[in-house]
């Protein structure tokens, strides 16, 4: 048994992600297709707008064959902790030979060159980022900075596309994990990763989004499976979750802040400063970011505040012995599929009583995507039993 891994988001589920589980299954040569998709928090730091189960279906009958929880201390971290975390999981997998992705550039060498150039890191490269930090930029910008002045003009190219930047963070945590599974890099088709004007079949998830929020029902007909239609109908709106994220960052202390991921360089008092005077949540993300500190960032942070991650944790969490939650199994199939996710180190949580064969660390963890979905369910006002895998 041969599986092929897809890291995922599906916020909501689109043609597009329907057309790359085909393709993985087409180009890897695997027998099953495996998801790890984040649950109710996305990495852009917002709430999905369905819940993780009703994704997660979708995505099954899109053609997945299992769809696997990503705990939430990586599902809202930075792009190379996301992928870390994702890869962790995959990797306790014996059968797990293939990861696929989309991106704007298809080429393994090229991917791989770029992710072997962006891991050795250079005293050079170090300098100039160190540098372009202390002048202002953003990370993401020192970095790019940087590897103009000292990787190659291609791999510096391949970095300035979104998706290309998510496939060299995978491709760089299979390296760091020793991993021997290959990347099945997908051309991406249809509209860009930021795009949110919506096209005839094959839009972002941004437009999907954007016409949801409008209800914009039947133009979104054609660019969503039919099964995915009915549930962006009765999607969440997350009015109430801005609330409680201003709430979580004014009521803790800058100190405490500190402790989040990414929340540095004195980011706390600007985050404090500003949200004493600024009762809308969109006013605040747009108030907070600066060209140093992007609006993602400060989205991951309000995040993180809401689900009491800590940076400690989600590194922990990189270290030791993890779970694999499922979401959703193909019931056809789900015999074959759970006795191999079953080799996996780690244990299967399919029903509740399942956590008690959690180590300290990981119960720590699940506790925390436990607490996640009640955040969730109280900003949705919709309940689902946390414990359930989905036969679909």
């Amino acid at each position: 048994m041969k599986i092929c891994g897809i890291i995922c988001e599906y916020n909501p589920f689109h043609n597009g992600h329907e057309y790359l589980i085909q393709k993985a299954k087409q180009e890897s040569g695997c027998d099953l297709v495996l998801c790890i998709m984040s649950g109710g928090f996305t990495q852009r730091g917002s709430m999905a707008v369905l819940d993780k189960f009703t994704r997660a279906k979708h995505a099954v009958l899109g053609g997945a064959d299992a769809v696997i929880e990503l705990p939430a201390v990586f599902s809202v971290a930075p792009a190379e902790l996301f992928a870390k975390g994702a890869v962790k999981l995959l990797s306790s997998v014996p059968s797990f030979q293939s990861l696929a992705f989309g991106c704007e550039t298809a080429d393994k060498d090229l991917l791989c060159s770029a992710a072997k150039a962006t891991l050795s890191e250079s005293s050079a490269f170090k300098n100039l980022l160190q540098n372009g930090l202390k002048l202002g930029k953003s990370f993401i910008q020192a970095k790019h900075s940087a590897l103009k002045e000292t990787a190659s003009p291609q791999t510096y190219d391949l970095l300035r596309q979104p998706n290309n930047i998510l496939a060299v963070e995978y491709t760089k945590a299979l390296l760091q994990t020793g991993s021997k599974a290959e990347i099945c890099p997908i051309p991406r088709t249809g509209a860009n990763h930021a795009d949110d004007c919506l096209r005839t079949s094959f839009s972002s998830a941004s437009a999907i989004r954007l016409a949801v929020s409008e209800k914009k029902f039947r133009r979104l007909k054609k660019n969503v499976p039919n099964f995915v239609l009915p549930d962006l109908k009765k999607a969440n709106s997350d009015a109430y979750y801005k609330r409680i994220a201003l709430y979580s960052a004014l009521q803790k202390p800058a100190e405490d802040l500190k402790k989040i991921t990414d929340c540095s360089e004195g980011l706390e008092n600007r985050i404090k400063a500003l949200i004493k005077n600024t009762p809308d949540y969109d006013d605040f993300i747009s108030k907070a970011t600066t060209k140093r500190y992007i609006s993602s960032r400060i989205r991951r942070i309000l995040a993180c505040s809401v689900l009491g991650i800590t940076d400690e944790q989600t590194h922990r969490a990189l270290r030791f012995p993890l779970y694999l939650k499922i979401l959703a199994v193909n019931q056809e199939r789900s015999e074959e599929i759970l006795s191999c996710l079953s080799e996996s180190a780690y244990p299967l949580l399919i029903r509740k009583n399942d956590s008690s064969k959690l180590t300290k660390t990981a119960a720590e963890i699940y506790a925390m995507d436990v607490f996640a979905s009640e955040v969730y369910s109280l900003a949705s006002l919709k309940s689902f039993n946390e414990y359930m895998t989905l036969f679909v």
